[in-house]
């Protein structure tokens, strides 16, 4: 998708902007327009090289980690789950602006992850995983033009779709809900868009 959408042509920290971000990317107005696929679709468009390859360097290195864990069908609902958690957190805190990243789903991972090794019984805040979450966020409210509703939408949604998930009170007395929980949130999301038009 980063290359259909031309970018290659944009600068290595991104700011550059096509007519592909602009058919596929995610703003209120859009919404307002019956276009409700932009809250997919954006969240598989990239603003330059170093925006893409953060995502997909972390998105490699969580999914290595949970997939196995979680099983492939139940690490796809969390990823969707949390990309459209962030496609609603980008709606509500920046509605007018033109967005797109994978970065919401990557911030879910993330959570996800905390959770899974937590229930496991390992202190993320002392593994390279907590120091990355951190770091993030950190980068996240420091720096200008981030999605700061995305990532926290992302990350909220991602950890609580994994909670359930990896609860194993839940699991073994409702063993549906892990199915259930990424579908909730993922009409959750859409609700909460259309709340803010």
């Amino acid at each position: 998708m980063w290359l259909i959408a031309g970018g290659s042509q944009g600068s290595l920290l991104g700011g550059s902007i096509n007519q592909h971000h602009v058919d596929l990317g995610l703003a209120q107005e859009f919404l307002r327009q019956g276009e409700w696929y932009r809250m997919v679709t954006a969240g598989f468009l990239h603003f330059g090289l170093f925006h893409i390859g953060m995502n997909m360097l972390l998105l490699y290195q969580l999914g290595n980690l949970l997939e196995p864990i979680l099983g492939r069908g139940k690490f796809i609902l969390l990823y969707f789950g949390a990309l459209l958690g962030g496609s609603a957190g980008a709606i509500i805190t920046s509605p007018f602006g033109l967005t797109g990243g994978a970065s919401g789903a990557v911030f879910g991972l993330m959570t996800g992850a905390a959770v899974v090794l937590s229930q496991r019984g390992i202190n993320p805040m002392q593994t390279g995983l907590g120091a990355t979450l951190v770091l993030n966020l950190v980068i996240t409210f420091a720096l200008p033009g981030i999605s700061v509703g995305g990532h926290v939408g992302g990350a909220l949604v991602g950890a609580g779709i994994s909670w359930v998930m990896v609860n194993p009170n839940l699991n073994r007395s409702t063993p549906w809900l892990s199915w259930a929980a990424p579908a909730i949130a993922i009409v959750g999301a859409f609700f909460v868009a259309n709340m803010t038009l």
